[in-house]
């Protein structure tokens, strides 16, 4: 068995007492799993001591605890730098594998990063049986990176796809021989930037058509509830990613995700703007920077829209359910 454990799965958790030990058990119990860095980021709660209880013997877990909150950026990067396995995998803190992930992934050849379907699970059905997942015979997809930059860009009134939620296994010699770890300064669409560089950098970016991973929806869960400074780092990544050589795809599809993402900074810092100072000084504010004028008004637009059709709309809503990410995938 000794020469199957090649993966390390990294966890960085952030008051995830409820949640953690269903993470760690989900990884621990996958033959291919030679270690399991966990790292605390500075959380309120019992985790760590969740997380340290929920070790199997095995001697495969590690759990460390960073004496202030640096973002998961800055705990991935602890967790990389403390592990030694070939692969690396990472894990959210209240998400789960489902088994044999890892075999179906290191069955493909030829990646430098592979990822697999994922299967959203609504919170409060999180205790309940998993749906039967059918085997897909499709041959694995390779992702460039024009591809998963516009896979990227998150459409109003669809279910949420982007290609960014992906969890791919990570070759650790590609991360070593291009200097790549994740940017610290960066606490929304970290992921996104991360696997930019290094597609840019030439990583072979296979997606395998099997369902491994399982993620929780929260209605309340970080990416849905951003600070506007959250959004204007991740606009500034976007034009410091424009900086390096690519494809002339490529640089088209970047600019439109730094398009996409400027528009919703741009609407956030006026409501911002509106609640501290007042409509009128808001909108003086915005007409002020050049190029902010188009997210505000496409933006409240939007919202203003989305209002109108949920008051008209009687039906009773829906229960949520479990889907895959496939289902939103418009690429691969």
């Amino acid at each position: 068995m000794e020469d199957r454990l090649k993966v390390a799965v990294i966890i960085a958790a952030m008051n995830a007492s409820a949640t953690i030990a269903r993470a760690i058990i989900s990884a621990l119990a996958d033959r291919n799993v030679r270690e399991v860095i966990v790292v605390d980021d500075a959380s309120s709660d019992d985790t760590a001591a969740v997380a340290r209880a929920a070790d199997d013997g095995s001697n495969r877990l590690t759990v460390l605890v960073q004496p202030a909150n640096a973002g998961p950026a800055a705990a991935r990067n602890r967790a990389i730098d403390a592990s030694s396995s070939p692969l690396i995998a990472i894990l959210d803190a209240d998400d789960f594998l489902l088994p044999g992930r890892f075999d179906a992934l290191l069955d493909e050849e030829g990646w430098d990063f592979a990822a697999d379907d994922i299967l959203f699970v609504p919170a409060d059905r999180a205790l309940d049986p998993l749906p039967q997942i059918a085997a897909s015979k499709r041959p694995a997809s390779t992702l460039g990176a024009a591809g998963f930059i516009d896979g990227n860009v998150s459409r109003r009134g669809h279910s949420r796809g982007e290609i960014g939620f992906l969890k791919p296994v990570m070759r650790r010699s590609f991360l070593e021989a291009h200097g790549l770890r994740y940017q610290e300064q960066l606490r929304l669409g970290e992921d996104y930037e991360f696997y930019v560089r290094a597609l840019l950098a030439g990583a072979r970016y296979k997606v395998v058509h099997h369902c491994g991973y399982a993620a929780i929806v929260r209605a309340d869960s970080l990416s849905g509830r951003h600070r506007t400074e959250d959004l204007r780092l991740l606009w500034q990544a976007d034009l410091a990613l424009l900086a390096l050589p690519m494809g002339a795809d490529v640089r088209d599809a970047l600019e439109r995700h730094a398009g996409h993402i400027r528009k919703r900074y741009e609407l956030r810092r006026f409501l911002d703007d509106k609640a501290s100072d007042g409509l009128v000084r808001a909108g003086i504010a915005g007409l002020s920077r050049p190029g902010a004028l188009p997210g505000i008004a496409t933006g409240i637009a939007a919202d203003k829209l989305e209002t109108l059709l949920r008051r008209l709309d009687r039906r009773p809503a829906e229960l949520p359910r479990h889907r895959q990410l496939s289902e939103g995938w418009p690429v691969v």
